[in-house]
């Protein structure tokens, strides 16, 4: 059957979208529980699905790893409309830059995988740099004319100072360490010039 413009056009089933978010999830659960091997069964029985549903999504496990990179990539940036809307633009820059930890906890547990994705899409990293930096422009931009942070902020500095702090430390408990940095950096981001 010759499927017309608009089928091909057509958005995802519901349940489809839904078993492909559930295995998007079960897969960070799964690198962060076993490891960047967990096995691509153990993903589909976390998901509640089976594995030929995870094959339909995710044709292989290179797949599956770029659907959670983007995935977090996304929620960094769905976050900035939802957190402005509920928080001052200080304390929502702040809560952002929390989460940006949990992006770079993940990004660290699939990174030997990725960077072959990224090798293989070449748009990847590019397309996550802008939606990154978007964001957290926005966000700056809005505690800038809000009072809540200095005015000489740079955004790109900003985020080039949140990588340090994550990043820069291998150790076990880093993702705590990071954490206290990006407090005392919020700290320094309030202080006012005299």
């Amino acid at each position: 059957m010759k499927r017309t413009p608009t089928a091909q056009l057509r958005k995802p089933r519901a349940d489809s979208a839904r078993n492909r978010q559930l295995l998007i999830d079960a897969s960070k659960a799964g690198f962060s529980d076993v490891g960047l091997n967990v096995s691509l069964e153990e993903i589909a029985r976390r998901a509640g699905v089976g594995i030929g549903t995870l094959y339909r999504h995710f044709p292989s496990r290179e797949a599956v790893v770029e659907a959670v990179y983007r995935r977090e990539v996304e929620q960094l940036a769905e976050a900035v409309p939802r957190l402005l809307e509920s928080s001052p633009a200080g304390e929502a820059l702040h809560q952002w830059m929390h989460l940006f930890v949990d992006y770079i906890a993940t990004k660290r547990l699939i990174a030997p995988s990725l960077a072959a994705v990224a090798g293989r899409t070449p748009t990847l990293y590019a397309t996550s740099s802008e939606l990154i930096t978007r964001a957290i422009s926005t966000l700056v931009k809005r505690a800038i004319e809000s009072g809540d942070v200095r005015k000489d902020i740079d955004p790109t500095d900003l985020l080039r100072g949140m990588v340090g702090v994550s990043y820069g430390n291998t150790d076990q408990g880093w993702e705590a360490s990071a954490r206290r940095l990006i407090d005392i950096l919020m700290d320094g981001l309030r202080r006012k010039h005299r």
